[in-house]
């Protein structure tokens, strides 16, 4: 009758009921069953379709992979462009904008029309874009794809609507930037170079335009090639060929020399007076060797040559260091004068800029600082001071300082947690920082009016811990803990147990729980421990209590095959988690050996803590029988019981935190009892563990089978018909509470962090030789039922299983603060189990009204603060109410149980399942979060086939469904979290974290919320150059680029060469703005600017007539006194 009932349930897609466990549950997904309730549940949902939708709110840390570097010297912003075709443009702190190309082609190099609002982009598949930044989402205006050459080099000059392209061919080419149309005008490589050159020059490296004189084209051909082109002549000045490649060209501001960077290390310094040879070549970095030969040095990535008015000038240069140092950092060098300094960087320079008071290239360009954008981080120098220190960065860069490993998201925290945080972290800021201004100040923003205090945590794979202050889309970082220091430091000869665990990173966060009230804190690190720390605002003198445990089993708990074919219970061996496994690999000393021992060891001596999260405690799965102890899986810990709980795959452990004793440790099986659903095959020990196939031996011995949990002071034996009895766990179990043997049934596989992440995802047991491990996959504590006939509410804990088993373990606590301390807590695991589709990931509590339960919590109080005889110390407990009314009694509450493939919930005391929803059949939930919006809770989840669902609740019919996010590697999957307000955030790549809101309300503030790229600024007055100078210096003033490369003159270049595909920007810029406050005045300002470029252009046609119509004046009035004399015979 059994099987034939899991058959038809089978078929139905609903779970199977347990023995004690519930009713059947419904067919139809998302409906209620007719499952009868105690009385009609009164619950008025809220939530609607309307109130969601799904969108990118703000993306923080370091650019991945950076590639290109640019800065707007009047607006005061700075872009960044990346591998993947991301730009992050910054201003002043909370002003932060990432825009993307669609293409995801890297991004080349990036040039803003400066103090225009706008950016252009040119991308490794050849195609210029131009960036509106005069809206908050900046969008593409125009873009231009180049069909038959590929893009190396642009230069736009300063007030100029022409920018000049240079390709690998080595051609030039003129772009009008204002209606991204290619110019008829182009400078061909063949007519730059000489005719009797016989070899190609090479691509284009350098544009610039004279300072001196702006229809002068400097154009540096890789080859070692300079040719100063006459745009008005249409031929060459002057043309140098040099023997060394060319890297880079930087003018002095008057124009009449400038500097080369070659491949060989050194600087050539050229006079436009004798162009044969340079008069100046320099190794910076070379010694003379014997010989009078400089030695070999790195190529001069990039050189820039600034001047002052009132010292010598600067020439600052990436790279030149000599090959004969291997292991040298890269640097920046900083010439001054005689005065040569290098800054030694941490990463591999990428670019840099100087930052100069003027944006005229003819005038004295006075840098006060230096940007240098590195692969792993960004730093400014302050050039106003002697020793070069840099400023402190106001952005979040360092978020990948060390991997991040794990995240958690905290919305609407107590409001008094920030300023406590932030005064303890500030205490250990580095120093030695510039006392300046941070130089890129540009954009405006303000605190939006719908702000509460948000934090978010980041695990690192070195075990450090950061607090970051994420309110109103900003992110800052408050305080640091480093896990580490918990540990002795391993000796040369003793790095073997944890590397065996795991071959680096042995203090790696895997998963963090924080209670903000209590402010309670735990780590699961790599190495199976578990660290619970407590904030203090005072240092402290103790030590560190250190519980070890034993979570192994003697019987492997394999499920019989007979017992889930028609089970769609069972999923994959430590198939339960997206958290990398680590190897086991076998250890060359005998088993034996490495036997109740901890991976790490803790520090067994009185140390002094500093104020902040000082560690109280550390539980450490061990070693047993050669074999590591397989990584926790789940965590919970609860500061009104006192209680922490943790499980892996071989089962679950309670520590009281408070007198530091272990008061649970068995596997499922235990816990399950006589009400366990499956059949258990027993296994003798593997004796070749590098086997990757399952044997089962026919004859096992009696150890085998035999599950004991011993106490100090008593011993329990667990049975399977002692599931109801009350067992009470004492101090000493901490240690030998369970003695397992380890059966690791899995093969030995190494886990990369940033790897992709493979799971089967069957739905049956195919195999005798499967071997399905039952592991903790979540768990919760809460006040609710451990029985069918209770009335009040317990002390519970909640336990999902990898199989889909939901059980409940209720603890009796006392209430009395010094009884608490003294008495112990007494544990009755009832067999109660519920089931669902797929690994148990998510519990959520609701009263029978719908609102959210929350857990209970202790107030905060400092234990290290001095003793107040007035005003005792005590205990304060939260929604902790075991003497409850009979009203509340009667009532009971809703559990929401998620799992990956299905979502359930119940009513307790009575178990009945009142609605069910199969979320996904062809994919698996990755997180689930029981989460509130909009003045009402519902139910989010994010599938591995990148879907984010949102389902009501208690009725879970779906509300959202939108295909977000592909899941492309381990890293989205281990950081993905939802929180309250609507709101979620995962690591978009190893160094940026991306938050998103899925609230619809959130959306639409989200205008007001981000900050404004675009301030309108007067473009400060070029400097009067007196008459002598520009008499003697030329008039650059007077070339009109307009007659040279405009149609008219230069015609229409040809249709193949380029394509121009038209963006959406400016339209998308209207209508994002118009659904805002600004709308309007965006509107306005948008059409007072097309009226200006108008009227620009109006302008200038009028000038172009004017000009012409004196041109023909003057040949008229030339014709008339030629011909005035004249007799009618001489015509």
């Amino acid at each position: 009758m059994k099987k034939f009932r899991k058959v038809l349930d089978g078929l139905t897609t609903s779970s199977p009921a347990s023995a004690g466990g519930s009713p059947s549950c419904g067919s139809a997904a998302g409906t209620p069953t007719a499952a009868p309730t105690p009385r009609e549940l009164d619950v008025h949902e809220t939530l609607l379709s309307e109130h969601f939708h799904i969108c990118k709110t703000v993306r923080h840390g370091f650019p991945y992979q950076p590639t290109a570097l640019a800065f707007d010297p009047v607006q005061k912003i700075l872009a960044i462009g990346s591998r993947s075709g991301g730009v992050r443009i910054l201003g002043r702190p909370g002003v932060d904008c990432y825009c993307q190309h669609e293409s995801g082609a890297a991004v080349l190099q990036l040039q803003f029309l400066i103090n225009e609002g706008a950016l252009v982009s040119a991308c490794a598949d050849d195609t210029l874009h131009l960036w509106n930044l005069r809206q908050r989402r900046p969008a593409i205006l125009h873009s231009l794809k180049f069909n038959r050459e590929r893009i190396t080099f642009c230069h736009l000059p300063f007030q100029s609507k022409w920018l000049y392209v240079g390709t690998e061919r080595g051609n030039t080419h003129i772009v009008n930037v204002e209606s991204f149309v290619l110019s008829g005008y182009v400078i061909m490589w063949n007519k730059a170079i000489e005719l009797s050159t016989k070899t190609h020059p090479g691509p284009v490296v350098h544009l610039s335009d004279s300072p001196k004189d702006e229809g002068k084209l400097l154009i540096g051909f890789e080859s070692g090639t300079i040719v100063m082109w006459d745009l008005r002549s249409k031929r060459a000045d002057f043309r140098i060929y040099y023997d060394e490649a060319i890297h880079s060209v930087s003018w002095h501001h008057e124009g009449r020399q400038f500097m080369c960077s070659h491949s060989d290390g050194s600087l050539s310094m050229w006079n436009l007076r004798n162009t044969a040879k340079p008069f100046q070549v320099t190794f910076p970095h070379g010694k003379s060797q014997r010989d009078g030969r400089k030695e070999s040095c790195k190529p001069i990535l990039k050189v820039e040559y600034k001047t002052c008015r009132n010292s010598e000038p600067f020439v600052i240069f990436s790279g030149g260091l000599s090959y004969d140092k291997a292991g040298r950092r890269p640097t920046l060098t900083i010439m001054h004068g005689k005065a040569i300094t290098v800054l030694e960087m941490d990463h591999p320079i990428v670019e840099f800029t100087v930052l100069c008071e003027t944006p005229y290239l003819n005038e004295v360009q006075e840098p006060y600082a230096v940007v240098v954008l590195l692969e792993k981080d960004f730093i400014v120098v302050d050039l106003t001071q002697s020793n070069f220190p840099i400023f402190e960065n106001p952005y979040p860069m360092d978020v990948h300082e060390s991997p991040v490993t794990c995240t958690a998201y905290f919305a609407d925290c107590p409001p008094d947690i920030i300023p406590v945080l932030y005064s303890i972290g500030a205490k250990h800021k580095k120093t030695g920082y510039s006392h300046k201004e941070w130089p890129v100040s540009g954009g405006t923003w303000t605190i939006g009016s719908q702000t509460y205090p948000e934090i978010i945590i980041t695990g690192h794979a070195d075990g450090s811990i950061k607090f970051w202050d994420a309110t109103a889309i900003t992110l800052q970082m408050l305080y640091k803990l480093k896990t580490s220091k918990v540990f002795e430091k391993p000796k040369g000869g003793e790095v073997g147990r944890s590397a065996e665990l795991v071959e680096e990173d042995p203090y790696a966060v895997q998963m963090v729980s924080w209670c903000p009230q209590s402010r309670v804190f735990c780590v699961v690190g790599i190495s199976a421990h578990v660290i619970l720390y407590r904030f203090s605002k005072h240092d402290a003198n103790t030590s560190i209590t250190s519980l070890e445990v034993r979570l192994q089993c003697e019987m492997e708990d394999v499920i019989s095959p007979s017992d889930t074919e028609n089970t769609v219970c069972a999923t994959d061996p430590g198939g339960h988690s997206p958290q990398p496994q680590p190897s086991s690999p076998r250890s060359n000393t005998p088993d034996s050996v490495r036997d109740s021992i901890p991976c790490l060891r803790v520090k067994d001596r009185v140390i002094r803590m500093p104020p902040g999260y000082q560690a109280e405690l550390v539980v450490q799965l061990l070693w047993v029988d050669g074999e590591p102890p397989q990584q926790i899986t789940s965590l919970d810990l609860n500061s009104a019981y006192g209680l922490l709980a943790v499980g892996n795959c071989n089962g679950l452990a309670v520590v009281d935190y408070l007198q530091k004793t272990v008061i649970l440790c068995m596997s499922t099986v235990e816990l399950y009892g006589s009400a366990d659903p499956f059949q258990r095959l027993t296994r003798s020990p593997r004796k070749n563990r590098q086997s990757t196939s399952v044997k089962h031996k026919s004859e096992s011995s009696p150890e085998s089978v035999k599950r004991k949990s011993k106490s100090g002071r008593e011993s329990a034996e667990h049975k399977s018909g002692s599931s109801h009895e009350s067992v009470k766990h004492k101090s000493k179990l901490s240690r030998e509470s369970v003695k397992h043997k380890s059966m690791s049934s899995h093969e030995s596989v190494k886990h990369d962090r940033e790897n992709s992440f493979s799971r089967s995802r069957s739905s049956s047991v195919s195999s005798i030789d499967r071997d399905t491990k039952e592991a903790v996959t979540t768990l919760q504590f809460a006040e609710s039922y451990g029985r069918k006939l209770d009335t009040l509410p317990t002390p519970c804990l909640w336990v999902g299983t990898s199989l889909g088993l939901v059980l409940l373990v209720p603890m009796s606590i006392p209430m009395d603060e010094q009884e608490r301390m003294e008495e112990p807590i007494t544990v009755a695991p009832t067999g109660t189990v519920l089931m669902l589709k797929g690994s148990v990931l998510r519990f959520g509590f609701l009263d029978c009204s719908g609102g959210l339960i929350q857990s209970p919590y202790e107030l905060w109080r400092d234990l290290n603060a001095p003793e107040d005889p007035e005003r005792p110390r005590r205990r304060k407990l939260v929604n902790f109410s075991p003497c409850s009314s009979q009203e509340t009694a009667s009532d009971g509450h809703l559990a929401v149980v998620c799992s990956e493939r299905q979502a359930k919930v119940f009513l307790m005391p009575s178990q009945a399942c009142l609605y069910v929803h199969n979320i996904t059949e062809s994919s698996f939930v990755l997180r689930a979060d029981v989460v509130g919006v909009s003045n009402s809770v519902c139910l989010a989840c994010f599938c591995a086939n990148g879907h984010i669902m949102i389902l009501s609740l208690p009725s879970l019919r779906p509300l959202l469904d939108v295909n977000y996010l592909p899941l492309t590697d381990m890293r989205i999957a281990r950081t993905f979290c939802f929180t309250n307000g609507g709101q979620a955030l995962y690591l978009s790549s190893p160094t940026e974290i991306q938050r998103i809101t899925y609230s619809q309300e959130m959306c639409d503030n989200l205008q007001e919320m981000l900050g404004e790229l675009f301030t309108p600024t007067e473009t400060p007055e070029a400097q009067n150059r007196g008459f002598l100078k520009g008499f003697f210096g030329g008039n650059a003033q007077t070339f009109d680029r307009e007659e040279l490369f405009g149609e008219a003159a230069a015609g229409k270049a040809s249709r193949s060469l380029a394509q121009h595909i038209p963006g959406q920007g400016s339209v998308e810029g209207v209508r994002v703005a118009a659904g805002g406050v600004v709308g309007d005045l965006a509107r306005a300002r948008i059409a007072l600017d097309e009226r200006g470029q108008r009227l620009g252009e109006l302008e200038e046609r009028t000038a172009l007539m004017m000009s012409s119509a004196e041109t023909f004046s003057k040949h008229a009035h030339e014709l008339m006194l030629k011909c005035k004399d004249k007799k009618w015979y001489q015509f």
